[in-house]
């Protein structure tokens, strides 16, 4: 547990080529002094399929990077990466054992994060958007399923090297994210920590009155609900927000 003396700090393993989570991570705590976070790298360049794909997540290379958060006495530690979703919550599931097993830390995943906020708020029905392949979207559809979530509809980039998801801009997230949520999904989840969905949030609530769900912002959430830690604003995400906390004013556009 953390000492009342130093804030609570978390720890996430991150994809190697991501850059969109440490920065958008700290900008969704904004001034918060209660809060630290702490980063380590696995190799993780392309999303996809096939084996090659697969072995970037293996448990070894996480328990690996879970140790080395470790020495930095972080609370939790989290796998900040969507690879669960469509290689099974099965998969996930070890890696956390695997990581509590080798650090007495507990852990999560931003799999296992989704599937905590789904199961928190009722969420059956979704829209999904991703940077991703069809497969790999149609793999998610069926893994999301056996846990009774029903994706109404999707939306991919049709984008494989991981480092290119961060590229995608808010304007090229907009048309997906405002047709999925005109099928009034319990929610609209963008999935990878690696696009910026996070920024759409206040705008696409404001025009559609359907919560969004981003990657980056549900796992920090639930490492904040696992240390009991006050949650986020809402322009993270209505969902998310601890009602202590106020709503930034809305962009121009939106006033």
């Amino acid at each position: 547990m953390p000492s009342e003396h130093r804030p609570v700090r978390i720890g996430m393993i991150v994809p190697s080529s991501n850059t969109c989570l440490e920065p958008q991570s700290y900008r969704i705590l904004g001034d918060r002094t209660d809060v630290t976070l702490h980063f380590t790298r696995i190799n993780v360049t392309r999303i996809a399929l096939d084996n090659y794909s697969d072995k970037q997540f293996d448990a070894a290379g996480m328990r690996a990077a879970a140790e080395l958060l470790a020495t930095a006495d972080v609370d939790v530690i989290a796998w900040n990466g969507t690879s669960g979703s469509w290689l099974g919550a099965a998969h996930d599931e070890e890696l956390i054992r695997e990581i509590t097993d080798a650090t007495g830390i507990p852990a999560t995943t931003s799999t296992l994060a989704y599937l905590a906020a789904f199961s928190a708020f009722g969420t059956e029905r979704i829209g999904m958007l991703t940077p991703y392949t069809a497969d790999v979207n149609e793999a998610v559809v069926g893994s999301y399923a056996k846990h009774g979530i029903k994706i109404v509809d999707h939306r991919h980039l049709d984008l494989s090297d991981n480092e290119s998801f961060a590229r995608v801009t808010e304007a090229e997230l907009l048309p997906g994210s405002l047709e999925l949520a005109a099928l009034k999904p319990d929610a609209l989840i963008y999935l990878c920590t690696n696009l910026y969905g996070a920024e759409s949030a206040v705008e696409v609530e404001a025009r559609t009155d359907v919560p969004v769900l981003d990657s980056v912002a549900v796992t920090l959430w639930h490492c904040l609900s696992l240390t009991g830690s006050r949650l986020l604003t809402p322009k993270w995400g209505q969902l998310l927000a601890d009602p202590s906390l106020t709503l930034d004013p809305p962009p121009l556009g939106l006033r």
